[in-house]
């Protein structure tokens, strides 16, 4: 970054991702400034970004993931935003792609990047995903996450949006138990969201909707094409929406039973 007056903040969001951070932190040292957002790690991972020479690392209790970014987003000290999740990785290609876009004084505010899945070193190309793509770069002064949204966040952005042509590399699966973890985790935040927007339970959804989610990525996304990993990531996608509507119906539960003990 030779040009002093274009400098970029690279933002991360982590709990316990050893064996991801690494090869993120790595990929995104060209940016002028890496602020990490950690909430209270247990696994090594906040041990390693301290130690980092190039990386400030801040310990901040998590509520969900857009208040967490919306944290995050404050730190950063320069206009143009990178913000990546522990499992991404920026190419050399990508990085040159970056580059090149804040020095040529864009009139983008913001540019949605396509990403490559990899299932451990495996590249996944359906299953869904074939077409997924986030905003990962742009102008703090443009754009803010919604406080509408609890899970996948939403980026709402004041100004044109661009798209990049090289991918982002998401290491999204470890191994089972690690996904299935991520899976059920933001299927229970995705139920809060729900709750607070005063959604209701019911049956037709809990049945229905995890075997549409099956049926979509595995056949019509053609997660059948990619193997025994197809079946493993539509399967476990499948199952965040089943823990959506079970947790929904265990919140409901809970809050009747806390009105009845207010009720005389």
């Amino acid at each position: 970054m030779n040009d002093p007056k274009v400098k970029i903040s690279a933002l991360v969001i982590t709990y316990n991702e050893i064996g991801y951070i690494e090869r993120c932190i790595e990929s995104i040292t060209f940016t002028d400034e890496i602020i990490v957002v950690d909430s209270y790690s247990t696994d090594g991972t906040f041990e390693y970004l301290l130690e980092h020479p190039k990386v400030k690392v801040i310990q901040h209790p998590f509520t969900n993931f857009t208040s967490q970014k919306s944290f995050a987003l404050s730190k950063a000290t320069h206009d143009w935003v990178l913000f990546l999740d522990a499992d991404e990785v920026v190419s050399d290609t990508l990085k040159s792609e970056i580059v090149d876009t804040v020095e040529s004084d864009t009139a983008h505010a913001a540019f949605w990047f396509y990403r490559k899945f990899m299932f451990q070193n495996e590249t996944l190309r359906y299953s869904g995903w074939q077409t997924d793509k986030n905003y990962r770069l742009f102008r703090k002064s443009k754009a803010k996450f919604s406080d509408r949204k609890i899970v996948h966040e939403t980026l709402v952005v004041d100004g044109k949006s661009g798209i990049f042509k090289e991918k982002l590399v998401h290491y999204c699966y470890k191994n089972f138990e690690d996904y299935k973890s991520k899976m059920l985790k933001y299927g229970r935040l995705k139920a809060k969201e729900d709750f607070f927007t005063e959604k209701s339970f019911n049956y037709i959804s809990l049945l229905l909707k995890p075997t549409w989610k099956f049926f979509n990525h595995y056949i019509l996304r053609l997660g059948i094409l990619d193997g025994q990993k197809g079946i493993i990531i539509c399967y476990l996608n499948a199952l965040s929406d089943l823990e959506r509507f079970r947790e929904l119906k265990r919140l409901e539960k809970k809050n009747e039973m806390a009105y009845c003990l207010i009720m005389p």
